[in-house]
């Protein structure tokens, strides 16, 4: 591992994103071909992460899938930074009220991840996805809210740095930079985000920032949406969502240093 390069360590880390995504496994030559990497280099790594017990092999179809190593380094973090158990609760809250999904989006270097969620829907159609992945800017409520409180110029850069396409795109999503500057200013406007079948085909969200106000150079720390299935949701209810979502997102701005600081005591 002392010859293990800056670009082996990128390739790995894209080898791990791309099978986090595929819990059945990939095979050798799926994966070089997704990532466009030799078949011989893609095996060396592979070897590696194996060994690291972040993949594994399956002996019969030699398919390559993560090990819950990923998930368990994951939970470690959010135990660490004392997330769920400060903000967990007001997310509750919120699903209770709204009887829809609630998600909680953290930034860090211009990316939003989701990284928590509650369930309020009290039926058996309910939009439950997978947290713990990037959240495409253009195409989600949290995105727009984030890229609404950017210099316009900044935010278009980001967007078009990051393209229009993506594994997280719909049908309605936004495919210009004439579209983006007017939904970013209509966002700006309305001190929400609203997407209707943008990031996903019959889903619809609103959304807002959430802020440390301990930190007025860099306030902005995360997101917070409310989704459902678009039969659901229509325009109206989304706007209706405007007060408990607001008020939530000022409860999580309220306690963010309380969360910050007991991090710090705790390391």
């Amino acid at each position: 591992m002392t010859n293990f390069s800056a670009p082996s360590a990128e390739r790995c880390l894209a080898i791990l994103e791309t099978l986090v995504d595929e819990p059945a496994g990939l095979p050798l030559s799926a994966i070089a071909q997704r990532l466009e990497l030799p078949v011989s280099a893609t095996h060396r790594l592979l070897t590696v992460l194996v060994q690291k017990r972040y993949l594994r092999q399956d002996q019969i179809t030699e398919r390559y899938a993560p090990t819950m190593l990923l998930a368990a380094l994951g939970l470690r973090l959010l135990e660490s930074t004392n997330l769920t158990e400060t903000c967990q609760p007001i997310l509750e809250d919120l699903a209770a009220k709204v009887g829809e999904l609630v998600r909680l989006a953290v930034l860090e270097n211009e990316h939003l991840t989701w990284v928590a969620k509650a369930q309020g829907a009290r039926n058996s159609i309910r939009y439950d996805p997978i947290s713990g992945r990037n959240v495409p800017l253009h195409a989600t409520a949290m995105g727009k809210a984030y890229l609404s409180s950017l210099p316009e110029e900044m935010a278009v850069k980001l967007v078009e740095e990051r393209g229009f396409q993506g594994h997280l795109v719909g049908p309605r999503a936004l495919k210009s930079i004439p579209e983006l500057r007017e939904q970013l200013r209509l966002t700006r406007e309305r001190g929400f985000a609203i997407v209707e079948e943008e990031a996903e085909a019959g889903i619809s969200a609103v959304a807002t920032l959430v802020r440390d106000h301990s930190q007025p150079k860099h306030p902005v720390v995360g997101a917070i949406s409310i989704g459902g299935p678009s039969f659901r949701l229509s325009r109206e209810t989304l706007v209706s969502f405007r007060d408990p979502l607001l008020e939530t997102a000022e409860r999580l701005s309220e306690i963010w240093p309380v969360r910050s600081y007991m991090s710090a005591k705790v390391a």
